[in-house]
């Protein structure tokens, strides 16, 4: 795929842009947009079920600021801005093996804001 896809993430007044990589997971994420979400928090990562029943693609725990992830017990997309409860250290761990599909444009640190319950919308631009 040589096209970029760009998503804008939305949670009230909270707004970034994210770029999707070229995995399946990524693929079948864009092909399901717009979504809205109703994410949870859990250390500083929001997470939300999506009807959306992917594989695992090069899983990984460790992630990076920025990283946006599927988790598939949760059936969850997931956005990764800072240490979560399993992390050693300042970085990013998934409560379990996710795939990273996509990453935030610049400061993923804006999702802070948001609390659990609210909606998230994912949207291509």
């Amino acid at each position: 795929m040589s096209e970029e896809r760009r998503i804008r993430i939305t949670a009230g007044a909270v707004a970034a842009y994210a770029t999707l990589n070229n995995t399946r997971v990524a693929d079948e994420v864009w092909n399901a947009l717009p979504l809205d979400v109703r994410m949870q928090t859990w250390g500083e990562e929001l997470y939300g079920a999506v009807p959306l029943d992917l594989p695992l693609e090069s899983p990984q725990e460790v992630v990076k600021r920025g990283d946006l992830a599927y988790w598939p017990p949760g059936h969850a997309l997931c956005i990764f801005f800072g240490p979560t409860p399993t992390s050693s250290g300042d970085e990013p761990r998934a409560a379990g093996e996710v795939t990273v599909f996509g990453h935030v444009e610049g400061d993923s640190g804006v999702f802070r804001p948001v609390r659990s319950g609210e909606k998230v919308r994912f949207e291509r631009t």
